[in-house]
Parts: C-alpha cells; structure tokens; sequence
C-alpha cells in the first residue's frame, strides 16, 4: 500500500490535510530539492566532514563509497595493519632503545644480567647476590619453614631438643591411637598427621 493513497488516509489518525511537511536543509546531490535527512562521511582526508542527502541519495552515495580511494595496495595493506593496534607505534620486546629494556632477554645477547634486568644493584652501588648462594638460602628458608609446621603439628617450639620430640611424639600417639580410644577411629587424621610430622623430622636429624 501507498503512503499516498486514499486508503491510508482514512486509517491514519489525522487526513493529509491535517499533516505537516517535513522542513529542514535541502539535499546537496546535484538537481535534488528534497529535504536532507541523512548524512554521509565526505572521505578519508576529511574526519568529520559530512554530506546531507536524502534518503534515496545517501543510499546511492554509500553503495559507490570507497574509504580507500587513492591509495595503493601496499598502503591499505599498511593501513590495516595499523589498524590492528590502533595506529600507535610497535616495537618487539627486548629491542627497543633504552639499554634496559634490551637485558630483559634472558639469552644475554646485548649483555645483560637475567638476575637484574634492571640494574638495581649497580644504580645502588651494592654488590650482586652470588646465584647459587641465593639458591642455598631459598632452601634453607623452605626447610626451616617445613620443620616449623612440622614441630607445630606437635605442639612443640622451635628450639626444642631430641628428647622433648620424642616424648612429645609419643604422648600424641597413645592419645589419638584408635585402642587407647575404646575403638574410635575419629582422631586418625590427627595421628596421620602427626606420624607425617615426626618422620619428617626424623629424615632431618632432629629426632
């Protein structure tokens, strides 16, 4: 049905002689005098810039739009690669031209340290931890860690000697040991525990 005839006039609320013409900035395709109700981008090299034609135009004009008109293809190609990061400068890790950023490789190839990238110790005038005695000491703080819960599970201090593990141990078995409990099997999570804990300190030496 049309929008002009006879019978969508008797269906809308008010006849055409009640209705009002559309008013606003004539469409600028060339021989067009209809009002402009659609705009279009006038092209790459004007951002912002924008055509006002009606609607049978602007779909004329969108059909026929090529953003890159002008161009080669080794500079669209260019364009959307840029596009993927936004157009902002690139560059791969470790090649960039502060010297500090390069010692982040740890294969040294531009002579940097992989245990200070950054140069801390140099920039401070101190004197650079020895690898391997950074090494010994990390393990000497994880078995000093181990041994604390251990002698935890126990009950007992750090510091404590041979003898008191011992009687310690033996006391926390006769009271979660299932016969000295009528049976009862609900303290044999606790006694797990606790065997674990002394045969760990078992296999350190301090039993």
């Amino acid at each position: 049905m049309k929008f002009d005839s006879p019978l969508f006039d008797r269906i809308r609320v008010k006849p055409e002689r009640d209705r009002t013409t559309a008013t606003g900035p004539t469409c600028e395709w060339p021989g067009c005098s209809c009002v402009a109700t659609h705009r279009a981008p006038k092209g790459r090299t004007q951002a912002r810039e924008y055509w006002r034609f009606c609607l049978d135009h602007v779909r004329e004009y969108n059909q026929n739009y090529n953003f890159f008109a002008g161009m080669t293809d080794s500079a669209v190609e260019q364009y959307q690669k840029d596009a993927l990061t936004g157009h902002r400068p690139t560059w791969k890790l470790g090649l960039a031209g502060n010297p500090r950023t390069r010692r982040f490789r740890p294969d040294q190839i531009f002579g940097g340290d992989p245990n200070d990238p950054f140069d801390l110790y140099g920039e401070l005038g101190g004197r650079k931890p020895d690898p391997a005695q950074a090494r010994a000491e990390q393990e000497r703080r994880t078995v000093r860690n181990a041994e604390r819960k251990a002698l935890g599970t126990l009950g007992l201090d750090a510091g404590v000697g041979r003898t008191e593990i011992k009687s310690r141990f033996k006391e926390l078995v006769k009271r979660h040991h299932p016969d000295a409990n009528g049976g009862d099997r609900g303290s044999e999570d606790k006694l797990r525990e606790i065997l674990e804990a002394y045969n760990y300190l078992k296999s350190t030496g301090m039993v």
